[in-house]
């Protein structure tokens, strides 16, 4: 079959329950600002505390759960992530966030406790990093209509943020970056298709990793093959099966992309709905997740659509809207093990 389909995941996570999403935030953001004066998230016992502490034991968590390339935890507004900082610079006159600006403080987190994370793990890290693209970031800040240097501003804004997030340490690699653009082809900024394509370019303009696009509808698709920096096109097909049909393996060789396909259903409010409407009120974690047989099935229909251009599976989105990390963990678990078990 040539190459090995890897096992990754979308990214958002749930929080425990003993951590409050306010004292989470704030935690965050003051992590953003120790960083950004050259400390460690360990400078601050609140900061440590509240964010350092609960990110790297959710990630840890989920490098051992099978997965072959791991997201951090995303357990802050993925949006507000690139958002906060567009903000500050606004403030400053400017849509371009400085270099200096442009990081992830969990990406940052995890490259300073790579040592300790990667012994407790037994290997070393293979990171996936994602954030929302710039045409998700435009529509939530300035809507709909187009002003094209507002959104190139928000483009090579991305651009940085991917571009720092690429690491490549003793014990962490960045394997994957993914740009998130869930609206793009539900709900579109009015700009021509050329800017659009130009838009993602910019973005996509890094090195050092796999380039991903996640989006959450297909019908864009022609336009992101002609990307020339995308590498792999990815979309939720356990929820949304019509969006693996609308893609075929000629439009990908033609393109020279690969393919992600998510092989498990997140979609929680439907699965909560779906039990409901079954009796059961009070799910437990092996209630929500579907059965090893269900995800083998459709990653095996994947893989044979798709062959060795089906670069990775896994969940179709992120899992922070899951009741518990507990239930999210064995859908990667399970997830993991139906693949590389198929």
């Amino acid at each position: 079959m040539g190459m090995n389909t890897l096992v990754d995941d979308v990214g958002s996570f749930p929080l425990p329950p003993k951590v409050n999403r306010d004292v989470f935030d704030k935690a965050y953001q003051r992590a953003r600002e120790l960083i950004l004066h050259g400390q460690t998230v360990r400078a601050d016992a609140f900061v440590w505390e509240n964010f350092g502490k609960v990110s790297l034991e959710a990630f840890s968590k989920k490098c051992q759960t099978g997965l072959d390339v791991t997201t951090y935890p995303q357990q802050y507004d993925g949006v507000r992530q690139v958002s906060d900082v567009i903000h500050a610079a606004m403030g400053k006159g400017s849509f371009v966030v400085e270099e200096r600006d442009a990081f992830l403080p969990e990406v940052e987190l995890i490259k300073a406790e790579a040592a300790t994370i990667s012994e407790e793990v037994g290997e070393k890290i293979r990171l996936r990093v994602c954030l929302f693209g710039p045409m998700e970031q435009y529509l939530k800040e300035m809507g709909t209509v187009v002003y094209a240097d507002v959104l190139d501003g928000f483009a090579e804004t991305i651009r940085r943020f991917a571009s720092n997030s690429v690491l490549n340490e003793k014990h962490v690699k960045t394997e994957v970056v993914s740009i998130d653009e869930p609206s793009f082809g539900f709900l579109d900024a009015a700009a021509v298709r050329e800017k659009l394509i130009e838009v993602l370019n910019t973005a996509f303009d890094f090195n050092g990793a796999v380039r991903q696009i996640h989006l959450h509808s297909s019908t864009k698709l022609a336009d992101c093959l002609r990307v020339e920096n995308i590498d792999v096109v990815s979309f939720e097909g356990a929820a949304s099966p019509k969006n693996v049909d609308a893609v075929s393996k000629q439009m990908l060789d033609e393109a020279d992309k690969n393919i992600r396909v998510g092989v498990s259903r997140t979609d929680i409010d439907s699965l909560l709905a779906e039990l409901r409407d079954k009796g059961t009120a009070i799910p437990t974690a092996e209630h929500l997740v579907e059965g090893k047989e269900t995800i083998r099935k459709r990653f095996l229909a994947a893989k044979q659509k798709f062959g060795e251009r089906l670069a990775f599976a896994g969940p179709d989105c992120g899992l922070g809207s899951w009741p518990s990390q507990e239930a999210a963990l064995l859908l990667l678990k399970r997830t993991a093990s139906a693949v590389k078990n198929a």
